[in-house]
């Protein structure tokens, strides 16, 4: 009986923690994302020693599978490590670029605090710095030169790439009317930074071409060494549970993607985290009928008042799906992507990973 206890509040917990944001459809913005998620974390680490004190935290009560066959070889592996988060990445790791997350402009139009790679003592990989930009409001001033920003934001990321290896742009929030500024600020800092650093830019998953797509790979490709395609969040927070990369869905971004970025730039993203969701969420603002139908119809009749204020506590089970990722589920998708002749992939983000994955990927 123990050990049901503890498998139900091993699995529950997990299905939480993969609910944490790595992904970038959230209407929340990423550095609230961000700062939620490191907070969840600790919080997630916490409750498991508390409940599941007399077991390994990193036990695996459930099925877990274990691949079978040779390891996955690629030529590149790209791994997102987080600012506050650099103890998550070792030098064992088969990480042949690491992307450094991130460089944030802020409300201001600012970059003010760039990430010191000096912190990854003995790496012998390339480092790059990811330059951020949250808000659509906030990305287009900083795209479009009349605002003043533009430059000022560029000038800063020259200068920070003198400690690089290379820089990357990570614009998730580009407005419809700023596909060309885009384009153009890719192109300004290729040209300031010069051919000597690289120069990369992570996109959203596409599996066709979209007319007037600001993220059209066939316009950006040439302005850049790689293209990270990611080619997660497929299913996100606020749509139907389902996996945040399914296999299929992922054969088809490959498949499209090989069609228009040339095979040497082409990275294709992977996740390391999943997600869960509830059938009834109650954080919410109520009118009276609605809250008044919520009390019938699970039989509340005690409510109190608090000066004159009427309020009520209750429990109310809620049934949560959450899909995850795993070594096996991972290293199936690394497969695909092998069998599609791709053998550069990009992590997001380390941390989040079943530790046992590492044994399976090798560089060759």
């Amino acid at each position: 009986m123990l050990k049901k206890i503890l498998s139900v509040a091993l699995i529950f917990v997990l299905c939480v923690s993969c609910g944490i944001a790595g992904g970038k459809k959230d209407k929340t913005s990423e550095s609230t994302q961000i700062v939620e998620e490191i907070q969840q974390e600790e919080e997630i680490e916490t409750e498991t020693t508390a409940v599941v004190a007399t077991v390994d935290k990193n036990a695996i009560l459930y099925n877990h599978l274990s691949p079978e066959g040779e390891k996955v070889v690629m030529h590149e592996v790209w791994g997102y490590v987080m600012t506050g988060r650099e103890y998550q990445f070792t030098n064992d790791m088969p990480v042949t670029d690491l992307c450094y997350f991130s460089a944030d402009v802020n409300s201001y139009g600012e970059i003010t605090e760039i990430p010191n790679p000096a912190k990854f003592k003995g790496y012998n990989g390339r480092i790059h710095l990811v330059v951020t930009c949250t808000g659509r409001a906030l990305t287009h001033m900083v795209l479009n030169p009349q605002f003043g920003v533009r430059e000022k934001v560029i000038d800063t990321i020259v200068r920070a790439s003198k400690q690089y290896d290379g820089i990357q742009i990570d614009f998730e929030n580009v407005p419809a009317r700023d596909g060309k500024n885009f384009r153009t600020f890719l192109s300004e800092i290729r040209k300031r930074i010069g051919n000597e650093k690289w120069f990369t830019v992570a996109i959203a998953a596409r599996v066709r071409t979209i007319a007037d797509d600001v993220y059209a790979y066939a316009d950006i490709h040439p302005l850049v060494d790689r293209v990270i395609i990611m080619a997660y969040d497929e299913h996100w927070s606020g749509s139907k549970p389902g996996s945040v990369a399914s296999m299929d869905w992922c054969e088809r971004v490959v498949n499209y993607s090989q069609t228009v970025i040339p095979a040497k730039k082409l990275v294709m993203g992977l996740p390391f985290y999943g997600r869960s969701w509830q059938d009834e969420s109650y954080g919410s603002a109520w009118v009276f009928n609605s809250m008044n139908r919520i009390l019938n119809e699970n039989g509340i009749t005690e409510v109190e008042r608090d000066n004159g204020v009427p309020y009520f506590t209750t429990t109310i089970p809620v049934k949560v799906t959450g899909y995850f990722e795993d070594t096996y589920s991972v290293v199936t998708r690394c497969r695909l992507y092998e069998s599609k002749n791709v053998d550069r992939i990009a992590f997001w983000r380390i941390g989040q990973e079943d530790p046992s994955f590492w044994e399976w990927l090798t560089i060759k």
